[in-house]
Order: structure tokens, then C-alpha cells, then sequence
């Protein structure tokens, strides 16, 4: 298999479905694609941070936003406290240091979502994570997405 082929269609087709129904369950686009630029940044996947940039701009995010997802803590102005408080599970999620998402980054995503939310905020949070090792590991660059 070469790199240009990333993995069994199968495969892609079942991640595209998790992430298309945890998008669908957030019902929040604009933040989707917040949490999955996070990620992206995080796990320096080159291919999914092109894609979701430029997805959100596409959207009408503003290039504020983007420029400084990386310090959200920092620019607090930017974000909301439902934005942060998916920031930091995404950041908890994606990192796992300690072996567990802390108590207080989970109680802090639950005041601003339903548990229905908050399970999609999750799965699009693990499934990002997913896409940025399966495209890192194949060393696809960016540059290949089309909308």
C-alpha cells in the first residue's frame, strides 16, 4: 500500500461516519472544527490542521480565532466559556499524561453540555485523534484536501 492510499476504505469509511455522527450529536459546527484544530495542533498532523483551517475559514471563522487557538487560554476574549471548557477536555482527551481526563476539566465540559453533547464532544474528540495518528504516521502532507 503506498502512502498516497492512507487506509482500507472500510476503515475511512466507518471514521468518516463517527466523526459525521459526533459532529451531527454537537450540533455546534464552529466548535468541531475548534476542537478538531486542537487537536491537530497538538498532535502536529499537518494534513488535518490545512483541512479543518481551512474548513473553518470557509465557515466564517474569523482568522483571529484560528491564529490563536494554539494560547485559547490566553485569549480569553475569543472564546466563550462553552468554547474553553471543550478547549480543555479536547487538550485533556488528546494528551491523556496522567492516564485519565481530570475530574475538573470533565465537570467544567459538563456544566456547559448535555450528556448527549458531551458524548459527541468526545467521540469528535477521539476520532480526530485517530485521523491525526493514521495521517502522521503515513506522513501524508497537506495540501491533498479538497471540500
Amino acid at each position: 500500500m503506498s502512502r498516497t492510499q492512507v487506509l482500507d476504505r472500510e476503515v475511512g469509511q466507518a471514521m468518516s461516519a463517527l466523526s459525521a455522527a459526533a459532529k451531527r450529536g454537537l450540533g455546534d459546527p464552529a466548535l468541531a472544527e475548534l476542537v478538531m484544530i486542537r487537536a491537530s495542533q497538538i498532535n502536529h498532523c499537518a494534513f488535518c490542521l490545512d483541512m479543518h483551517l481551512r474548513v473553518a475559514r470557509k465557515n466564517g471563522e474569523s482568522e483571529d480565532r484560528v491564529q490563536l487557538l494554539n494560547a485559547w487560554e490566553e485569549a480569553e476574549d475569543l472564546y466563550s466559556e462553552r468554547e474553553r471548557a471543550a478547549l480543555a477536555l479536547t487538550e485533556a482527551v488528546t494528551v491523556l499524561t496522567d492516564g485519565f481526563v481530570p475530574d475538573e476539566v470533565y465537570e467544567r465540559a459538563a456544566k456547559h453540555f448535555t450528556e448527549t453533547e458531551l458524548a459527541h464532544l468526545i467521540g469528535l474528540i477521539t476520532v480526530i485523534n485517530g485521523w491525526n495518528r493514521l495521517m502522521v504516521s503515513r506522513r501524508i502532507p497537506p495540501g491533498g484536501y479538497q471540500p
